[in-house]
């Protein structure tokens, strides 16, 4: 491919480049609106791990710590509060894009609190929150992709709301998030919602699986089993993309998309590396393909501008080597769904102990600011 750099090939591939971070200060030094014009960054996502660590760093949270701490706002209050600030100006910021792109990108993410995830109705009614209180068309709500989050996403699309599933590690779980979707838009329909109003995207995680997976063929130990490390991640998300196709051919979903509906797209999260041995841009070279969101942290999109190699599209005519590659891995004795159930059970552990320490930052925030104000 002929283009002037890494990222814009990306792009005309039909890859949507979200990047995976937000904080205050990206947004008021133009360091966002500087990756959109430079990197062809078209949304964000956020999690409480990035704003646990952009509260801890900088004062350009101050002001409003300040005047939360002086209206008496408790440590809740206040985390809302500031995520939906960034959020909704990040919303604003990228609105031009989710214009030019009929609501596809132009996106930016915000997460029901990690806590909520096993939670049908808890997470159902702070979705509808949060969407009110951002109150921009191109916020999308996410929910992690729970057994009790199915049903919540069912739930948010039915009233309307964009939402983006989160958490996905496995084929089945996939499948479900994927009913789970036109379940919600059948429901939006029959409630009378403009179905083309409601987005999705349903992110499947890829190094983390790798990671795990890695770990037991090291435990394994044999040549055949070190053979086969660095594979399951991209294997595994290539056949999730097998499913994407066939899930949207199906006659259930050509009605729904004659009727106004969007396809869900797949978005590869987890992006990031892990092993330093791997080449950086692994899981964006490998996994290029229309129709797909990449969400990057800010390394893994310089890299991938840097030196990344775009060769067109590296995953529909892969699926019989995936499948082969994933035969293999079970035959080493690592089981799919232990590793997997493993890795769901863990994301959401990690986002509460985020979330906590975002809760603990912003406590030290506000005490702070109170003892300033005396």
């Amino acid at each position: 491919m002929t283009n002037s750099t890494p990222t814009q090939a990306l792009s005309d591939l039909g890859v949507s480049i979200w990047l995976d971070d937000l904080s205050r200060d990206r947004i008021v030094s133009g360091g966002l609106k500087e990756l959109m014009a430079d990197r062809n960054v078209v949304g964000v996502t956020t999690n409480p791990t990035i704003f646990a660590s952009a509260l801890a760093k900088g004062t350009t949270y101050d002001a409003q710590v300040a005047e939360l701490a002086k209206t008496g706002a408790d440590v809740t209050e206040a985390v809302f509060e500031i995520t939906t600030h960034d959020v909704t100006t990040a919303c604003d910021i990228l609105r031009p894009v989710y214009d030019a792109s009929n609501g596809f990108d132009g996106r930016v993410s915000i997460e029901v609190e990690p806590a909520r995830a096993n939670h049908t109705e808890d997470t159902i009614a702070e979705a509808k929150t949060l969407w009110a209180k951002v109150d921009r068309p191109n916020v999308m709500i996410k929910i992690p992709a729970t057994v009790e989050g199915l049903d919540a996403i069912t739930a948010t699309i039915a009233e309307g709301i964009s939402v983006n599933v989160t958490l996905i590690f496995s084929l089945t779980r996939y499948r479900e998030v994927i009913n789970a979707y036109l379940t919600g838009l059948e429901k939006a329909k029959a409630a009378g919602h403009d179905l083309s109003t409601i987005h999705s995207v349903a992110s499947f995680f890829v190094s983390r699986v790798d990671t795990e997976i890695d770990k037991r063929l090291e435990a394994v130990g044999t040549d055949e089993a070190k053979a086969l490390k660095s594979k399951a991640g991209v294997a595994n998300a290539r056949l999730a993309y097998e499913v994407f196709e066939q899930s949207f051919d199906s006659e259930r979903a050509k009605t729904l998309l004659a009727a106004g509906a969007n396809i869900q797209r797949p978005l590869w999260a987890s992006t990031g590396v892990k092993d330093p041995s791997l080449p950086d841009t692994l899981y964006v070279t490998e996994l290029a393909v229309k129709n797909t969101v990449n969400t990057m942290p800010e390394k893994t999109l310089e890299a991938t501008f840097d030196h990344g190699v775009i060769e067109g599209d590296k995953v529909t005519a892969s699926y019989a080597e995936a499948n082969a590659t994933m035969d293999a891995i079970a035959a080493q004795g690592v089981s799919y769904d232990d590793v997997t159930e493993l890795l769901e059970r863990e994301g959401v552990d990690k986002f509460v102990v985020s979330w906590n320490e975002l809760l603990d930052t912003v406590t030290a925030a506000l005490d702070a600011a109170k003892v300033e104000a005396k």
